[in-house]
């Protein structure tokens, strides 16, 4: 069913509202501030409607509405229009990524840092690795009594924590004597220099009371590395996600950060996204279906390289982010001079 001019203009009016104060929105309040030439009754029918076509949800605590996913899906690829970046942030971007444009693993990361810092929301970048990256140090890091945290260290500083789940209890001693035993037997080495080699012979056999705790994890070691080796994974901002009201709770803040000590199954999920500008909002998330997903892809010499992205609550500022994030893009290839290019890789 097609929504008329009239719906069309509440329920932007709507969004507008609930993405600036995050407060569910009523009709007086949207007669208040938007000039529709319609009273607050005919409003509020309308609404009624727009909830019944799925457009909108009603707390159960107060009068007002918000907008529900396929709002803003509607909202993204209908009523959105491009926003203009301020002069200050066009400097910002500008004057930062120029900084160190010789560098190119610096200037993506300080890209993922600039896109956290304007939008105020966690961001993220992707670069391919190269085979030159060398290990630095390995640790095994628990979390309670079945789960521990795999984290390798590369000599560029690129961190990669996976999250284990094991079928045999361990103690802090276990962890120590397999961590220390995997960094002597690979620091130094190039990622593709240990996938070539023996893995779980090279830990050490002799360490017997280690074997079934070695067996699971060395089968997520080499997929660990795999994946440092096809592609580097820069986050910036997690923590600001504690100013916004959607994660005041406890619960759905430490369940937002789970999703990053995951970083293999993230890294897999942002690989398999399309390419060019794409959002996705809520159940379209599968997994992360509290959130909004924002990614663009980025080209050096007109072959495409890598991603870059933010994630946060559904309330979003689509426009800024989505402006945002072309801008960065078309300025991180005025940075390295590229071409334009397609999306072939």
């Amino acid at each position: 069913m097609d929504l008329s001019e009239r719906q069309l203009q509440i329920l932007q009016a709507i969004i507008t509202d609930y993405v600036e104060n995050a407060e569910p929105v009523g009709s007086r309040s949207i007669a208040k501030k938007y000039d529709l030439g319609v009273s607050p009754a005919t409003i509020r029918n309308e609404m009624s409607d727009l909830e019944e076509m799925g457009y909108l949800t009603h707390p159960h605590t107060s009068a007002g509405r918000v907008p529900s996913d396929k709002a803003y899906r509607l909202y993204v690829n209908t009523l959105m229009k491009k926003k203009n970046l301020s002069a200050m942030d066009k400097r910002l971007i500008s004057d930062r990524l120029s900084a160190s444009r010789d560098e190119f693993d610096r200037t993506i990361r300080h890209a993922a840092e600039l896109l956290s810092e304007i939008t105020h929301l966690a961001s993220f970048a992707m670069t391919p690795a190269t085979n030159e990256e060398t290990i630095d140090f390995i640790r095994l890091l628990p979390v309670d009594e079945r789960t521990l945290i795999l984290m390798i260290v590369g000599d560029s500083g690129n961190v990669t924590n996976t999250t284990l789940r094991l079928k045999v209890p361990y103690t802090q001693e276990d962890l120590d004597i397999l961590s220390k035993n995997m960094t002597v037997q690979h620091k130094g080495r190039t990622l593709d220099d240990v996938l070539k080699s023996e893995i779980i012979e090279d830990v050490g056999t002799d360490i017997e009371a280690l074997s079934a705790l070695r067996g699971t994890v060395m089968p997520s070691f080499i997929r660990t590395l795999e994946d440092m080796l096809n592609v580097n994974l820069y986050m910036a901002g997690m923590t600001n996600i504690f100013n916004l009201p959607e994660y005041s709770s406890i619960d759905r803040a430490r369940d937002f950060m789970e999703l990053f000590t995951q970083r293999d199954w993230f890294t897999r999920k942002m690989l398999e996204r399309a390419n060019g500008m794409v959002v996705t909002i809520g159940d379209e998330n599968d997994s992360m279906k509290d959130c909004s997903l924002i990614t663009a892809t980025y080209h050096v010499d007109g072959k495409l390289v890598g991603k870059i992205g933010v994630i946060g609550p559904t309330r979003m500022k689509y426009d800024e982010v989505t402006s945002l994030m072309e801008y960065l893009t078309n300025n991180l290839s005025e940075a390295f001079r590229l071409t334009d290019g397609g999306e072939d890789s």
